[in-house]
């Protein structure tokens, strides 16, 4: 038989799962039209230097999300040992 707190983990974690899901679908449809048409009727070299910046943009939330992960996973038993 599980504790009440364990069935609220457990819940917690499956909702936060089903908004990790969810959220792309949501993100992805926002693109403006505005945008993608100067985009697409821009040349070869605009098309290449958005691909360059958007991939610039990337890079730090990324690492600075890997650094959050790695510290985390370094710290998870500091609390428990105490």
């Amino acid at each position: 038989m599980s504790s009440p707190i364990n069935i609220v983990r457990k819940t917690s974690s499956a909702l936060a799962l089903l908004a990790t899901l969810a959220v792309p679908s949501i993100v992805s449809a926002q693109s403006c039209a505005l945008c993608y048409t100067q985009a697409a009727g821009s040349g070869e070299r605009l098309v290449q230097a958005l691909r360059s910046g958007i991939l610039i943009l990337v890079a730090p939330p990324m690492l600075i999300c890997i650094g959050i992960a790695v510290m985390a996973y370094k710290k998870r038993n500091q609390f428990n040992e105490e």
